[in-house]
């Protein structure tokens, strides 16, 4: 299956796990419970998937790379103690607690987080001394002498032999106690999270060309070549930096991270036209509505892939728009949670303002560090979270400065600023649909009978920001061309599932 089937395969297992009865303990008990292995070639994305998984349930979770482990570190290192066996007493070897053991409960400790994930990489890949052990702890969830404790659920991964040397095949016994998935790359389906990462707009359109060359693994007389998905994502974010510094990005710089030298050096070619269609096509102005007439003309005798490098350009404009969209909806919406969360406490505590802003400020903080650790906050919870803490800061400058001193006049303030948010995000929201409306009559006007369209609007579906916008601001020829696509009904299956609060109609009487 893809890593996206693989995914849900995995939050379900999870939330069966994590099931408890009437009286709190888990319906499955830790020692019935099959660890996950994910079986798949390097690169495709295991460990990233595991963070989300972590997140969407809200649960924490700790990952180790086994190979980067002895059986000492995995079991504990020895230490002599006395016994008193039949009346005499005996020199008898213990362990100290599994480094991964100890880190799952200093997890516990440090961030209050009672259940998660235990994400262990490369398993099949140990060394010949820790391969026992590793076996013991599958089946049993014990390293040594130390059990994980209960709340914790066990994700493994591995390589087939065919991508790793090293790789050992486990027994039937093994597998039998084990809830194995493999996994395969699949583009479309790595599409969606290069949408959600940001990955740059050059890979994404020369990937959807060359679709083939999105991962390849071959043995020459040479030696391995090699295109991974990791490969991809980290090649994007060397050239997002590259080009903010005005650094060269050819194939010195791909065949680093592509390591397949057909593959680098026609990337690197690619990238090279893209950036002229860049320049070329002046896709701010198309956005903007002020496309001259030479730029749809030049756009309609175009060959398909400068077609679809155009089209790549454009959504990349509309989808950073987008993204600073659902960003700002995201603080509002952590400021509303936090100005109902004032107003309780106001109610509730007989602190003052400054007492309350101050303890709220640190929590926050807290909720990042925690979050962050254990993985269970998104790159995209974090920003919000940070923002929401800079608004709340500039207030908390104000009551400290005197000019808030009641709880009433800290809730007219919080929710001024609120209101503010509301304004600004309204009048940017207006600007980006004038933005994907300019682009949806650009691509009328140069490709009336062609394709474009169909990927314009295609692509569009499959980003979560796009999706998240046009549900809640809409776009008329969006619709129309979703419709015609029928793609109209599926759509609204996912905006169903949004969760979006009215923030338009609040008003502080009804908090």
């Amino acid at each position: 299956m893809n890593i996206k089937e693989a995914k849900q395969q995995i939050k379900y297992t999870v939330q069966t796990y994590l099931t408890q009865d009437e009286r709190g303990q888990y319906r499955i008990p830790l020692s019935r419970q099959r660890p996950i292995f994910l079986m798949g070639p390097p690169g495709i994305g295991k460990t990233a998937i595991m963070e989300q998984v972590a997140q969407e349930l809200g649960v924490g979770m700790v990952a180790y790379s086994m190979t980067h482990h002895t059986r000492q570190s995995a079991i504990g290192l020895p230490f002599i103690v006395e016994r008193t066996y039949g009346g005499k007493t005996y020199n008898v070897s213990e362990y100290t607690m599994s480094e991964i053991i100890a880190s799952v409960y200093d997890m516990m400790e440090e961030t209050g987080w009672k259940e998660g994930l235990l994400f262990l990489d490369e398993v099949n890949c140990v060394s010949e001394t820790l391969a026992p052990a590793m076996l013991q702890f599958l089946q049993y969830k014990i390293f040594g002498r130390h059990q994980l404790p209960e709340g914790w659920v066990v994700v493994a991964a591995g390589n087939p032999p065919e991508y790793n040397s090293s790789a050992r095949e486990f027994d039937i016994v093994t597998w039998d106690r084990l809830k194995r998935i493999d996994v395969s790359p699949e583009f479309q389906v790595w599409k969606e999270y290069g949408y959600q990462r940001g990955i740059h707009p050059a890979i994404m359109t020369y990937l959807e060309i060359r679709q083939g060359d999105f991962y390849q693994v071959e043995t020459t007389a040479e030696g391995k070549r090699f295109v991974t998905a990791r490969g991809w994502a980290d090649l994007s974010d060397s050239i997002t930096l590259y080009e903010y510094h005005g650094l060269p990005v050819d194939v010195a710089l791909t065949v680093q991270y592509l390591q397949d030298p057909r593959i680098a050096r026609e990337f690197a070619v690619y990238y090279d036209l893209f950036r002229k269609y860049h320049a070329d096509y002046q896709v701010d102005r198309i956005l903007d509505g002020e496309a001259p007439e030479e730029l749809c003309q030049r756009a309609a005798a175009a060959d398909f892939d400068e077609r679809l490098a155009l089209i790549g350009l454009l959504l990349d404009g509309l989808f950073v728009k987008m993204r600073e969209q659902t960003g700002k909806e995201r603080t509002r919406r952590f400021l509303f949670s936090e100005l109902k969360e004032l107003r309780n406490q106001l109610a509730a505590s007989g602190k003052t303002p400054a007492v309350l802003l101050d303890e709220l400020l640190e929590n926050r903080r807290k909720q990042i560090e925690r979050g962050t650790k254990a993985s269970a906050l998104s790159r995209e919870e974090v920003d919000a979270i940070k923002n929401g803490i800079t608004l709340l800061e500039k207030t908390y400058s104000t009551v400290q400065a005197g000019k808030i001193q009641t709880g009433t006049e800290l809730l007219k303030a919080l929710f001024t600023a609120l209101e503010d948010l509301r304004q600004e995000g309204q009048k940017s929201a207006e600007a980006v649909g004038k933005c994907l409306n300019n682009a949806y009559a650009f691509c009328k006007k140069a490709f009336p009978e062609g394709q474009e369209l169909l990927i314009l609007t295609t692509e569009l579906t499959v980003n979560s920001d796009s999706v998240q916008f046009i549900g809640k601001y809409g776009c008329a020829a969006y619709f129309q061309y979703n419709k015609d696509l029928l793609l109209y009904e599926r759509q609204l299956e996912l905006w169903d599932r949004l969760e979006d609060i009215d923030l338009d109609a609040l008003d502080l009487d009804t908090l």
